[in-house]
């Protein structure tokens, strides 16, 4: 029987410029968020999975995550995400650690989900939380930090936009607005979150389900889609607007207007998935109706901390997965044409192995990258090696050379080559490398 030389369905092999890709994106990710302070923390991939029956979503839980029982007979899952993790890890240390707290992580995550374009099983996450600052500031700087992640990688305004809510007022809206109870509430706001992947009729239908008689009688269907046409908090009625999460959200786009960042609005729709968010939410949207949809996005859960029996810290996050993030890149034109990490190809002529070690290691001394083909193949077939490894330059090694310390230099990309001493070489080598 032959074995297939596919991966796990969902899952993807990193060739090497797959792999170049990767670090490019997180290499602009931590840059980016370390600028702000934030320092990078990891975690085992596998859990109790009572880490997540605790606050996760259900559908994550019941229908995504992996779960298996280990040889000591534990229920334990493949983490789904990393919030979880990262409450565990603070509570842990809750009375050692600095306040505010700004941590962050690049985790592979697993969901056992159908894969699709922007969704796979498997996939990276750039996580971001800042624990300990109850006011709308740290929403601030979570969708600063967010924009400027965008525009490290030369996004522009138009590409992309900021869709922000707040399930604190949901909460009021539900409960007292509309007088459900709570597992009305967490229905509809399961059906409100999924509310544009179904046609108006589906949706009519399964929010007059959740309402009782006298609550359809009463007008609490009306008086949804006049919160869901809102397209701005100025458009929501009199006696929501006065409500204190209305006031928290406008102190937050005013600070975000004087920040510059106008790519924003209100969106009562976006609800996030999971059961532990309690303040403000918020997702990035690609523009471009090829890749109109959400791209990644957070908010506040205060709660996660506390359920570890130590006392609850403000805290608020966000998590950006590669693949829809990769997806926007492509989209948008804007992925950079990587180069391999090889700066130099050392080309052998003849049985020069062991006396071009020293000028080797000069060579990587000097901060160059080096190749070396010491497996006494032809010259043509060093050569074809480099040209299909795209690396640019290559240096010819061989008895004149070494007797002479200069060294043919060859441009793989216009044909040039000439004669240097090694330090002109690097100088070469590394401008190209610098560009």
């Amino acid at each position: 029987m032959n074995l297939s030389t596919q991966p796990y369905k969902g899952a993807r092999d990193f060739f090497p410029e797959d792999k170049r890709l990767q670090k490019y994106i997180f290499g602009k990710w931590r840059q980016v968020v370390e600028r702000y302070g934030y320092e990078e923390y990891d975690a085992p991939i596998i859990e109790p999975l009572d880490l997540y029956l605790a606050k996760t979503g259900e559908e994550i839980v019941n229908e995504q995550t992996y779960t298996f029982k280990d040889r000591g007979d534990r229920q334990v899952a493949i983490r789904p995400e990393m919030t979880p993790t990262v409450s565990r890890m603070v509570a842990a240390k809750r009375q050692e650690l600095a306040y505010p707290l700004r941590w962050y992580s690049i985790p592979n995550l697993w969901r056992y989900e159908r894969p699709q374009r922007g969704r796979l099983r498997e996939h990276w996450q750039l996580n971001l939380d800042l624990f300990g600052v109850s006011g709308i500031e740290a929403e601030h700087e979570m969708i600063m930090v967010a924009n400027e992640i965008m525009r490290a990688f030369g996004a522009k305004w138009d590409m992309y936009t900021f869709r922000i809510n707040s399930r604190q007022l949901m909460n009021y809206l539900m409960q007292d607005y509309l007088g459900l109870d709570v597992t009305q509430a967490h229905t509809l706001s399961k059906v409100i979150d999924s509310m544009h992947k179904m046609d108006q009729a589906e949706f009519m239908a399964q929010i007059e389900a959740i309402f009782s008689p006298s609550q359809r009688e009463g007008g609490a269907s009306t008086k949804l889609i006049r919160l869901l046409r809102a397209q701005s908090l100025s458009e929501l009625p009199d006696e929501v607007i006065v409500h204190e999460s209305v006031q928290q959200l406008q102190k937050l786009f005013d600070l975000l207007d004087g920040s510059g960042i106008t790519n924003t609005r209100f969106d009562i729709s976006i609800m996030r998935g999971f059961d532990y968010y309690t303040g403000v939410v918020f997702e990035v949207f690609d523009t471009d109706p090829a890749n109109n949809r959400s791209m990644f996005g957070g908010g506040r859960y205060d709660g996660l901390v506390g359920m570890f029996g130590v006392e609850p810290l403000p805290t608020i996050g966000f998590g950006v997965g590669d693949v829809t993030f990769q997806n926007f890149l492509e989209t948008h034109n804007l992925l950079p044409d990587l180069r391999p990490e090889t700066d130099l190809y050392i080309v052998l002529v003849g049985n020069v192995y062991d006396r071009a070690q020293d000028i080797i290691a000069e060579l990587r001394g000097m901060k160059l990258n080096v190749l070396v083909d010491g497996y006494g193949r032809s010259v043509d077939k060093q050569i074809k090696s480099a040209v299909k490894k795209d690396v640019r330059y290559i240096m010819f090694v061989g008895d004149k050379e070494l007797s002479t310390d200069s060294y043919t230099l060859k441009d793989l990309k216009t044909g040039q080559e000439a004669m240097h001493g090694i330090e002109r070489i690097v100088s070469i080598v590394k401008d190209f490398r610098s560009q």
